[in-house]
């Protein structure tokens, strides 16, 4: 009987050995807290990462291996984005491993949005009316009109008849 219930035991153990997974193993990547500011407060800041919040706030965001991005909006304001970069320190025997971000807080000062400036109209200057009846051009002028007619030509003078 004793072993019958060795066999029983030992099947069991080694049908429990299948169903164990190596991922169990492996550790998640640590999360990191990043605080969010800005200037004014009361903006909607977003992570490239997913996270986000109202500031001044915290967000949980996970430990990558890459940097990600805050974007700010509020209203009557132009957005921003400030870069964030994670930073990994690793552990030794005496200090266990750490991971920070930088900058933390995030902090941005927010500028307001100016409203566009009314177009005015180019201001165009009168043109002077034309005179109604112009002076004739070679009234004044010691050159001839090249638009009227050429001026007639005069025959010589007759000589004087001989007198007897």
């Amino acid at each position: 009987m004793h072993r019958v219930i060795a066999i029983a035991f030992a099947g069991a153990s080694l049908a429990g050995c299948s169903s164990v997974s190596w991922d169990m193993f492996k550790s998640t990547p640590p999360a990191v807290q990043v605080r969010l500011e800005s200037n004014p407060p009361g903006a909607e800041a977003v992570t490239s990462l997913g996270p986000g919040c109202k500031t001044p706030c915290a967000v949980s965001v996970p430990a990558s291996d890459v940097p990600f991005t805050v974007n700010y909006t509020l209203n009557q304001f132009l957005p921003a984005s400030v870069p964030v970069n994670v930073i990994k320190t690793p552990g030794d025997f005496s200090t266990p491993a750490s991971v920070t971000t930088d900058p933390n807080p995030a902090f941005v000062e927010l500028q307001p949005a100016v409203p566009p400036k009314p177009v005015k109209k180019p201001h165009r200057p009168k043109k002077p009316k034309a005179p109604k009846a112009a002076a004739p051009a070679s009234a004044g002028s010691p050159f001839p009109d090249p638009n009227s007619a050429p001026p007639a030509i005069a025959p010589p003078p007759e000589a004087p008849a001989p007198t007897r």
